[in-house]
């Protein structure tokens, strides 16, 4: 799914390699964890009369279709008004959501889905099978377009094969046996299965609406039809979104939230100012930001909340242009950089400094990563091999591009001057606003520019599956056939440490060529008004209402 503000993109979303026990049926609590409601039973809290949350979402959300989203603020609204067939809760567990049943066969590559009897869409209709297998198979068609997290679904047999046009969509494996059963095929084992289901990408949409009006998700009303805990109340594009419960949800007992109102302020320090005026219940993250400047103060006030984050926010070369065509520029652009200097003094918000693309949440031992932070004394023999090898005397202007954001500002203007100071190169800097930005690296009408990437699962093939190929959130042209060939083969490989070791050896691989430069690795930074229970920011920059109260005050 930002990004911050992302990729979001997307979605993201980064997979626990682990082997994950087949999901059965259950109870509401068994399915879902400790609910609000069994907090007020336990005596713990009293839930106050009013049930209303308002939050920022900071900007509008480039799509409310759950397979055209590709970012963290689409993802942000998604999760409350959809829902697939497993969810991910708070304690970050796999659980039976729109699925009452799960079988898995013995050789791990068939799943059998039972939907739930009492799953209904808000326009009444039944849930169905048939209703995930049409929205999967709608992206994966390819003449479906803005589906850039259709490779999500590539573990399913010749998903991959029908976006490229090599076989019909009637060979993907996916069928609704009946309106209660879907049996999904895999190409091979896939541990983090589970997960990808709990995604917005495998969310189901109303086969019948979406038939009806292809525009269906493009604003508020009747067409707009979900599934999840809350509904879509209205939208008032680049101002405010509203949810409310929804009465016919499966677990509607569960959800406590009446109304949740998501503001869309785009400005760091009028966010800060509404929360302290008491106009938002929570600031910052996962969909706001709290402003750099007030890190510190509210450092020593005890108010501040941070958590680590499975994200990583690093620059993307454009390698089909010069002069980031040379691997020894993009290196000495790269080791010129202090993270160090970058985290400590204008995120201020715990995160680390990366010399890796897959975070620590993931991989311990990527604190250390790759390369040294700071090489000057390499980047200097670095950049004049690659100026040799172009045949240039110095480098022309650079430009290096970020999207409309008071930190992403900021780092680029450090970035700007250690590229100066350091390596004795021009750099001008260009911002644009969010959905504007996407489509320019998506056209390739950048040189150098800022992304950012939260894992949607707990595993590191989901960043580095993305320099596979040149398409979906790929910009940089990068492509290696070494890199390519070891991906593949950790797909196949169903031994955890042997398959650890081959992506490894990718993002070695990776970080050798760095078509990417890794900056830091995130981490979430908010505040929360006290009467604000049982929400929790997720590792993979996610956050659920679904379990959230206010308590009396």
């Amino acid at each position: 799914m930002n990004w911050k503000n992302l990729t979001i993109t997307i979605i993201m979303f980064l997979i626990i390699a682990g082997t994950l026990a087949a999901c059965g049926g259950g109870s509401s609590d068994e399915a879902n964890g400790k609910s609000a409601s069994s907090d007020k039973e336990d005596g713990k809290e009293k839930l106050a009369d009013k049930q209303e949350l308002t939050v920022n979402i900071a900007t509008e959300p480039p799509a409310l279709h759950p397979q055209k989203a590709t970012d963290t603020t689409s993802a942000a609204v998604l999760d409350q008004i959809f829902e697939g067939l497993t969810r991910v809760n708070q304690e970050g567990e796999v659980k039976n959501a729109m699925a009452s049943d799960i079988q898995i066969s013995d050789d791990k590559k068939t799943y059998t889905f039972t939907i739930r009897d009492d799953a209904k869409w808000s326009n009444g209709n039944p849930v169905t099978a048939k209703d995930f297998e049409y929205a999967w198979k709608w992206m994966l068609d390819p003449k479906s377009t803005d589906t850039d997290f259709a490779y999500y679904l590539y573990p399913i047999k010749n998903a991959e094969k029908a976006k490229t046009g090599e076989v019909s969509l009637d060979k993907v494996g996916v069928t609704a046996i009946d309106d209660q059963t879907l049996v999904v095929d895999l190409k091979q084992p896939t541990p983090y299965f589970l997960q990808l289901t709990a995604h917005f990408s495998f969310y189901p949409v109303n086969q019948k609406v979406a038939q009806a009006n292809s525009d269906w998700a493009s604003d508020a009303g009747e067409k707009f039809v979900t599934n999840g805990p809350f509904l879509l109340e209205s939208w008032k594009h680049k101002d405010e979104i509203v949810l409310k419960k929804n009465p016919d949800y499966w677990d509607a007992e569960t959800v406590n939230l009446e109304t949740i109102n998501m503001l869309m302020v785009n400005d760091p320090n009028t966010e800060l100012s509404m929360y302290e005026s008491g106009e938002l219940d929570w600031a910052g993250d996962p969909t706001g930001t709290i402003p750099l400047s007030a890190i510190p103060s509210l450092k020593q006030s005890d108010k501040l909340n941070v958590s680590p984050l499975a994200g990583t926010y690093y620059i993307e070369f454009n390698t089909k242009q010069e002069p980031y065509n040379n691997k020894n520029i993009r290196k000495a652009l790269s080791m010129a950089i202090d993270r160090k200097a970058i985290v400590k003094s204008i995120t201020k918000g715990g995160q680390k400094p990366a010399m890796a693309l897959v975070p620590p949440v993931i991989w311990e031992e990527n604190e250390q990563g790759y390369f040294k932070d700071n090489h000057v004394k390499k980047a200097k023999k670095l950049l004049q091999k690659g100026l040799e090898e172009e045949g240039l005397d110095k480098l022309p202007e650079l430009i290096f591009s970020f999207n409309t954001n008071e930190s992403h500002k900021a780092i680029a203007q450090a970035l700007q001057d250690m590229w100066k100071e350091k390596l004795g190169i021009d750099v001008k800097l260009e911002n644009k606003e969010w959905n504007v930005y996407l489509d320019s690296l998506s056209e390739g009408n950048f040189e150098m520019g800022r992304m950012g990437w939260l894992g949607s699962i707990k595993d590191a093939t989901n960043f580095l599956d993305m320099y596979e190929t040149t398409e979906s959130n790929n910009y940089t042209g990068w492509e290696d056939e070494e890199y390519q060939s070891l991906m593949e083969q950790a797909r196949k490989e169903t031994d955890y440490q042997a398959r650890k070791e081959l992506l490894r050896q990718a993002e070695q691989i990776l970080m050798e060529d760095m078509p990417i430069a890794p900056i830091y690795f995130y981490t979430n930074v908010w505040l929360n008004k006290d009467y604000v229970k049982n929400i929790k920011v997720s590792s993979l920059g996610g956050v659920q209402y679904k379990w959230g109260y206010i308590a009396e005050h």
